[in-house]
């Protein structure tokens, strides 16, 4: 029986980062969603507001035979910034924050080994401030989030901002693309 992982990551707007994490061998399914929030069911107005206490995330379900935890968040730390708090470039707000939301605590130890390795290492100017948290209270993103930039590569946010972060990781990362 082959076994799958998964992981729950926040990295700005959910869009940028499904599109990322779509083409990446070895990850099975990508889900927009929201998670680590206090409201038991909320919609996408409902996080906007800031209120809710939820990130906009996507949940990831993955073959570690094929990729490794620790490869998905290199990519992760790679396509977002997360040196920002509660801000990705003009999207402001706790529900644009850099979080990893772990399901074991093998996947909280990996997160922060690499964290502690980047900020060692200095590949980033400012301190890393993602979030590192077990996942709790998730849900899933209304249907027309879903797979949003396949479905709209020409809509003017796709094309601004998730666009690059797809063409980095290709360039970046080409051993992992699909």
């Amino acid at each position: 029986m082959q076994q799958h992982e998964t992981v729950v990551l926040a990295g700005g707007c959910f869009w940028c980062t499904e599109a990322v994490f779509d083409q990446v061998r070895g990850v099975l399914s990508v889900e927009s969603g929201y998670s680590n929030g206090l409201a038991p069911s909320p919609s996408y107005e409902d996080v906007c507001t800031g209120t809710t206490g939820h990130a906009e995330v996507i949940r990831i379900v993955f073959d570690p035979q094929v990729i490794g935890l620790r490869e998905l968040l290199q990519i992760f730390f790679a396509t977002h910034d997360p040196t920002t708090l509660n801000r990705q470039g003009a999207d402001v707000g706790t529900q644009y924050r850099s979080g990893i939301y772990w399901t074991d605590e093998a996947q909280a130890r990996t997160a922060r080994e690499l964290i502690d390795e980047l900020t060692a290492e200095g590949v980033f100017e400012d301190p890393i401030v993602t979030e590192v948290e077990p996942l709790h209270n998730y849900h899933r993103a209304e249907d027309y989030h879903q797979t949003f930039f396949a479905r709209h590569p020409f809509h003017g946010y796709c094309m601004a901002v998730a666009a690059p972060k797809v063409q980095k990781l290709r360039r970046v990362f080409a051993q992992w693309v699909k």
